[in-house]
């Protein structure tokens, strides 16, 4: 193992026991207050961050609007994770820029910046997956990279329970069906958007709102490239026990 693996090995356990960590009383105190903002937005704004990510997320697992690109053969972690940091950077400025620009138009732009964020967060996944040499055209890795986007962007409780299904993903994923109606996208959408809402309201108000749109949607890129790291490190690690240590692919 190379001195960046073992350092790699060591952020990802770090990593694997923070998210089976107990949800804290921090984010209880938060779930509260989201259920109190969740209560003065109109229903017909919950209705439609409901359907974009209902249509997004099948879309993911449909095959559809995506394009996977092929998958990275051949190269060592660190120069797969080069790569990787230099995409969640290219897609942070995207993402800061979009929220910017949506965030100073006031409530409706601020609206349209839920299903471009979301667009942009999904097709991030898409690149990283391939640069740790995955096919984004598998249903069962895309699947994964839902997973993925879950446990980024859910609570303390549900996270753990995403967590779970995550390792070993080799021996989950020979059980999985061949069709995507058994995903529970309800739940996935109901999750996102709780977690989202309370980030991302300020970027409705006037004035404030284009940097909130910078601020938030940089910051959320980040975690999620973060995320994605680490559970694809936890793939990577699992090689020996699926291939030849001496193969390059993961």
């Amino acid at each position: 193992m190379s001195a960046y693996e073992t350092q790699a090995l060591e952020e990802l356990r770090r990593w694997q026991h923070e998210m089976q960590r107990p949800p804290g009383l921090w984010n209880r105190a938060t779930s509260g207050v989201q259920r109190k903002i969740n209560s003065y937005i109109p229903e017909k704004v919950h209705a439609s961050v409901t359907a974009v990510i209902k249509q997004m997320t099948r879309a993911v697992l449909g095959g559809s609007n995506f394009i996977a690109s092929a998958p990275l053969l051949e190269g060592s972690l660190e120069d797969r994770e080069t790569r990787v940091r230099a995409t969640v950077d290219r897609y942070r400025k995207t993402a800061a820029i979009e929220g910017g620009i949506t965030g100073a138009g006031g409530f409706l732009m601020g609206l349209a910046d839920f299903p471009l964020l979301l667009s942009i967060k999904l097709k991030m996944l898409f690149e990283i997956a391939a640069l740790y040499g995955f096919s984004g055209e598998d249903y069962r890795e895309r699947l994964y990279l839902l997973h993925i986007f879950q446990l980024a962007f859910s609570s303390d409780t549900h996270r753990a329970d995403v967590y779970q299904k995550m390792q070993r993903w080799h021996e989950q994923s020979a059980t999985l069906p061949n069709s995507i109606d058994e995903f529970d996208w309800r739940k996935f959408q109901q999750e996102y958007r709780d977690y989202i809402d309370l980030a991302k309201l300020a970027q409705l108000l006037p004035v404030i709102g284009a940097p909130v749109g910078v601020i938030v949607n940089n910051s959320l890129l980040r975690k999620l490239g973060v995320t994605a790291m680490n559970a694809y490190r936890m793939r990577w690690f699992e090689r020996p026990a699926l291939v030849d240590t001496s193969s390059a692919q993961p």
